[in-house]
């Protein structure tokens, strides 16, 4: 299988929703919840459907997995695409520009692919597996910092952050008293990339689903990160706990969340 034209056609469907979120950017009609707190637009609907729409006109018997309506459609072989249009809604919704596209490409539950577009920078990061990340085709790898005291970490929080508050909240201090400090963008996607190209050192989050960090942890491992739930065991995206490094402060922040 030729995964630099899977990596092709999976920018080629990034863009074309690129500009169907960037039209929508600043104008949106209507806001719907999916839970409490987890929103749901216009925006996403529509970035999705014309990413389902390319990737089905080129591979119709490959198998999609995407966000929105729990879009579940099976193929006739092991290759899947996981994909989430819009990673970020809340800041889309409140005209933050933090937010992007993710789309990840796995075969036989192996993710091969990654690839992230921020619409509104215009910064695509892509992975192939083996042939190292890239951000606008230009090599990235992670910090070369050994040092948590040094480190700027980032994080996020479920949307049903009642339930695990307390233990948040307390990896959360115990984090911030060790590192230079933290950052909650509310991207994960982005939060895995950042780390990828070096302008975090650690990511860690749980709660998450497939379409959060199939790519991004293909491209921050690519970079030269490592990526592992928060005891240190290989991650895998359906787990709900991530943990992505540089490398170098992977045990002392896996500890931080353990301890």
């Amino acid at each position: 299988m030729d995964f630099n034209e899977i990596k092709h056609v999976g920018i080629g469907a990034a863009y074309k929703s690129a500009k169907i979120l960037n039209d929508y950017f600043g104008s949106l009609n209507n806001i719907h919840k999916k839970g409490p707190t987890d929103l749901v637009t216009d925006a996403d609907v529509a970035s999705q459907k014309e990413i389902v729409g390319a990737i089905r006109a080129k591979f119709p018997d490959h198998h999609i997995l995407a966000e929105e309506d729990g879009y579940h459609q099976g193929g006739s072989n092991d290759c899947q695409w996981i994909i989430d249009p819009l990673d970020g809604t809340t800041n889309f919704a409140h005209r933050i520009p933090i937010f992007c596209i993710s789309i990840a490409f796995a075969v036989a539950g192996r993710t091969r692919v990654g690839i992230v577009l921020n619409p509104i920078n215009g910064e695509l990061f892509t992975a192939v597996e083996g042939q190292g990340a890239a951000l606008n085709n230009q090599p990235i790898s992670v910090s070369e910092q050994t040092d948590i005291s040094e480190s700027l970490l980032v994080t996020g929080f479920p949307y049903d952050f009642q339930a695990i508050l307390h233990t948040a909240m307390q990896r959360f201090q115990k984090c911030l008293l060790a590192a230079r400090g933290i950052r909650r963008l509310g991207a994960a996607a982005l939060d895995l990339c950042y780390v990828a190209c070096g302008r975090f050192e650690a990511f860690w989050e749980e709660g998450l689903q497939p379409w959060d960090t199939a790519a991004g942890a293909l491209i921050a491992e690519a970079a030269g990160g490592r990526v592992t739930d928060f005891s240190g065991n290989p991650f895998s995206p359906d787990k709900k706990q991530i943990l992505a490094t540089n490398a170098h402060i992977h045990e002392a922040v896996s500890v931080l969340l353990n301890s």
